[in-house]
């Protein structure tokens, strides 16, 4: 049966992205009662479900089929209710949503429990899942920690079409001020309501000092957050201020050797949208750092959005 513009389908990518898309007419009310059995599916099986990546794009072209027709909430990390999006299954892939203004407005309101007060986004993408360690929490301290080994990360460029470094350098230092590079942070350091900072180069804006704050951190839950404290800059326009990049980071367990993994990466309404307006790049950063902070090659194929 031939696509119409407005009928909702689902495109599996050669590369073993899943991608919820739309044509990009707004869909009528028909079109969007239109039964799930009317999705379409055009990808090969043959790949490792764990190198695959459920990515959910939603650009005014390219938005997310609501097969409900319900306003969405927004993301919702796991903070004493279910979290939006859900945990996939353990045998399941990440799920990777871009979310946009039109899902539930201009000025989104960050959840309490993120310890943002910022209003609104230009780009929001929440990575979620379910994956298997068998270390303690302090093992995961230890790798947070591990400011060093943030160097090489690698992503999937969109623009150049390949795996590149988007981790140039990074180091912790003693202060905000920057002023001496220091050894990695250990988890003796990061207890709950440490603030640290270090500085890291990356290959858009250059280099930019961080703050890392763990708002939680027990046997069975850690949660940590990170934001820019200096303006970034690019071609020498100032592109991040102080504050426009955050990102957060909670790490809870379910049983013996299963974590459960959430994360939201938000880039302020104020920042350069030259640079920031690009929701498949932000995806492919997104599953880079999740990538790296369960321990999956960050350049394993397939990329999250080709």
């Amino acid at each position: 049966m031939p696509i119409q513009p407005g009928d909702p389908y689902l495109l599996h990518l050669d590369v073993g992205a899943m991608i919820l898309m739309r044509a990009r007419y707004s869909l009528s009310p028909l079109s969007a009662a239109l039964p799930v059995a009317m999705l379409l599916s055009v990808c090969p099986t043959d790949r490792p479900a764990q190198a695959v990546y459920r990515v959910l794009l939603s650009r005014p072209q390219l938005q997310a089929v609501r097969l409900v027709v319900e306003p969405q909430s927004g993301p919702q990390p796991p903070c004493g209710g279910e979290p939006i999006p859900s945990y996939p299954r353990l045998e399941d892939v990440a799920t990777v949503k871009s979310w946009t203004r039109s899902d539930f407005g201009s000025d989104w309101i960050p959840p309490a429990c993120t310890g943002w007060v910022a209003v609104g986004f230009t780009t929001l993408v929440t990575t979620v899942a379910r994956f298997r360690y068998a270390a303690e929490v302090e093992g995961l301290l230890r790798h947070l920690g591990a400011i060093t080994e943030l160097a090489g990360m690698r992503y999937w460029s969109t623009t150049h079409k390949r795996w590149q470094t988007l981790i140039v350098d990074a180091y912790a230092v003693t202060d905000v001020q920057g002023a001496q590079r220091r050894a990695d942070f250990t988890s003796d350091e990061m207890n709950k309501g440490s603030v640290l900072y270090f500085e890291q180069v990356d290959n858009l804006s250059g280099k930019a000092m961080y703050r890392m704050h763990i708002a939680e951190a027990s046997a069975d839950r850690l949660v940590v957050d990170v934001e820019n404290v200096s303006t970034m800059r690019y071609l020498f326009l100032p592109v991040f201020h102080p504050g426009d990049m955050q990102s957060i980071y909670f790490f809870d367990r379910e049983s013996d050797g299963v974590w459960r993994f959430y994360s939201i990466v938000r880039v302020g309404q104020n920042a350069n949208r030259l640079i920031a307006g690009n929701e498949a790049s932000a995806v492919n950063r997104a599953v880079a750092f999740y990538r790296y902070l369960v321990g999956i090659p960050t350049d394993q194929e397939p990329p999250g959005a080709p």
